[in-house]
């Protein structure tokens, strides 16, 4: 027990080293911008339901075309708007007494006041208004101010959301592939402590990113931006390996983990990782790769298959198969710590190799600078319950992602079209082949020839296709499965 002490003590010194001066600032988890959806793959039809620190809240898109962020409760009786509907001039009405409201929250309609001066004077009260938190669009995602009221209003047009900055750069040199999202079953802390770990790589993902077997190697994490309650910390991974000649990961709070990888050959790949606290236990990813080419314009390797140019509904699917290598026991590592943690979090755990700094210094930055961790929602309990029962309700897919998701929802019904047609054919196919096998076996008979003759060629290729077609429907239906659900385990990843 001393001896872990003492190497616990030893990793939290050096990354103490030159800190000494505590910082007075306590992180405000609410007086930040979150990104809560990709806003090409929202159903602008329809109201949303979301979650945001426990909060929820539910987006829709007005009349003028802006998304718009709302608690999702209709200040009349409290229902959920997000039951409701995004009507044609562009208000949002409340299915239980069609109360409608505009872009600012504003009740502009109580069908049933008894008089047009009644309805006016009840739509001018301020009860009857709906909480609004502030929204804005920026490369590509729906970001949502965790704080409402005219307060919030101003203080979110002073502060930035952590963007990437090389898509603002606008230039030829940048590439960039598809938004993904997801939520996961394990919380907002250990989502950052996943992606600040890069040694868990080449054994979770075994087979995708990397070898279990020969490439678990020691490498060292070196502090290169130093810790600030504000702007978080960066370690750079030493040595690295292969063509890349640095890399570095680094976390910008409420929810960025940028990992930036300079190839030797010149250009940057970035992962950009988002991670949304939506309610204990739980987070919203959010997350793409950027590339920057080199002086002779190559462009970077990326993250295995999904570096490459793959429809987005595609890479959205095949995404199950690397986050459901680590998704599993993540789930039920956060339910054990939860419940053997006494104290510090340091204290729950053993973390004597170097490659362990970056998680240890999350934990540090939680505990010390953002006040122990996330400030859930007035109503939603602090401490976890326990796990899912049953794995298979934490492989789901369609509740986690294609629900919500436009682009893979019109993918799943042309493929299920692609599969009804192939059925279909596959159907008139042998029903062709036997009618010209009934066709052929009628003509012997008028000709009292022998039954041993071999069906025609017509038979045999209207036969093969109706077969083929077959098989064809049964793999469109077994792949079209991965939008509802996909389940993994490691002991069957050779």
């Amino acid at each position: 027990m001393t001896t872990e002490i003492n190497l616990q003590a030893n990793l939290l010194n050096h990354l103490n080293n030159e800190q000494t001066q505590a910082d007075p600032e306590v992180f405000q988890w609410t007086k930040q911008w979150y990104p809560i959806a990709v806003v090409e793959y929202l159903d602008p039809s329809r109201p949303h339901a979301m979650q945001l620190l426990g909060k929820d809240i539910v987006l829709w898109r007005d009349g003028a075309g802006k998304w718009r962020c709302f608690e999702d409760v209709c200040p009349h009786r409290l229902v959920p708007l997000s039951q409701g509907r995004v009507e044609a001039d562009g208000t949002l009405l409340c299915a239980y007494h069609a109360w409608r409201f505009d872009g600012q929250g504003q009740c502009v309609s109580i069908p049933q006041s008894i008089d047009q001066q009644t309805e006016a004077n009840n739509c001018e009260n301020p009860k009857s208004c709906a909480i609004v938190y502030p929204t804005q669009e920026n490369q590509g995602l729906l970001w949502v101010w965790a704080e409402s009221g005219e307060q919030a209003q101003k203080e979110s047009q002073l502060r930035k959301p952590r963007l990437v900055p090389e898509l603002e750069e606008k230039s030829d040199q940048v590439v960039q592939l598809f938004w993904n999202f997801r939520d996961l079953p394990y919380g907002w802390d250990y989502f950052m402590e996943n992606v600040a770990d890069p040694a868990h790589v080449p054994v979770s993902h075994h087979g995708i990113v990397g070898d279990r077997y020969k490439d678990a190697k020691y490498y060292d994490m070196i502090p290169v931006r130093k810790i600030s309650t504000q702007e978080g910390f960066a370690f750079e991974i030493q040595p690295t390996s292969g063509n890349i000649e640095q890399a570095i990961h680094d976390f910008q709070p409420p929810c960025h983990m940028r990992i930036v990888s300079f190839p030797k050959d010149g250009g940057k790949f970035i992962l950009a990782l988002y991670a949304t606290p939506t309610r204990p236990g739980w987070c919203r990813h959010i997350g793409c790769q950027v590339f920057v080419k080199n002086s002779q314009g190559k462009t970077p390797a990326g993250l295995s298959i999904f570096g490459l140019p793959l429809p987005t509904w595609l890479g959205h699917v095949l995404a199950s198969l690397f986050l459901h290598q680590d998704m599993l026991f993540l789930h039920y590592q956060e339910k054990v710590i939860a419940q053997r943690r006494k104290g510090k979090w340091l204290s729950a755990v053993f973390t004597p190799n170097p490659q362990d700094k970056m998680v240890i210094t999350l934990r540090q930055w939680l505990d010390q600078r953002a006040g122990g961790g996330i400030p859930w929602a007035e109503g939603y309990r602090h401490d976890l319950a326990l796990g899912e029962t049953e794995p298979q309700q934490l492989f789901d897919v369609w509740k986690t992602h294609t629900q919500h998701c436009t682009v893979c929802q019109n993918a799943l019904t042309n493929i299920n079209r692609l599969k009804v047609s192939a059925y279909i054919v596959a159907a008139v196919l042998c029903l062709l082949a036997v009618m010209i096998d009934a066709r052929m076996v009628a003509t012997q008979a008028a000709l009292a020839q022998s039954l041993t003759v071999l069906p025609p060629l017509g038979f045999w290729l209207a036969l093969g296709s109706g077969v083929l077609f077959a098989v064809v429907g049964y793999l469109l239906q077994k792949f079209s499965r991965l939008f509802y659900v996909y389940e993994f385990q490691h002991f069957r990843n050779p």
